[in-house]
């Protein structure tokens, strides 16, 4: 038999989470990314934003923000509507609104080509062909 096993809690949030709701009840604050519901006014409604969150016994609250500065609304804004167009595109099997969402993201945009990111995009189509027979084509 080898040397015992040493556990030791880790910095991901789940094992405090579950702790503080299911456990000892110690309370745990941390960061959580949440549905958009009333949260920030400046962002999409149900969008996923982080936002501040205490884990109590029996709850997580979740804290509303209110408004971000308007320079920060705006990119995040960009972000959330480039993720919202890809979920579109997605359901609707549709190619080009998935590349048109990946094309608009600021970082996409920022380090890769027009031609470059057409390129990624079809990678990433062939890659996944099995699993998008509904798509109406898989050439963006």
């Amino acid at each position: 038999m080898g040397k015992p096993l040493e556990l030791a809690r880790g910095n991901e949030y789940a094992s405090n989470i579950f702790n503080a709701v299911f456990g000892d009840y110690t309370h745990f604050e941390f960061n959580g990314n949440v549905r958009n519901l009333n949260l920030i006014d400046n962002l999409p409604h149900g969008c996923c934003v982080e936002v501040p969150a205490i884990a109590c016994r029996d709850a997580i609250r979740i804290a509303a923000v209110g408004a971000l500065p308007p320079q920060l609304a705006l990119l995040n804004n960009i972000s959330a509507r480039c993720e919202e167009l890809a979920i579109e595109g997605f359901f609707a099997g549709d190619p080009h609104m998935i590349y048109r969402a990946i094309l608009f993201d600021p970082l996409t945009s920022a380090v890769l080509s027009l031609a470059e990111i057409r390129d990624m995009v079809n990678e990433m189509f062939e890659a996944n062909r099995e699993y998008l027979g509904y798509f109406r084509s898989l050439k963006a």
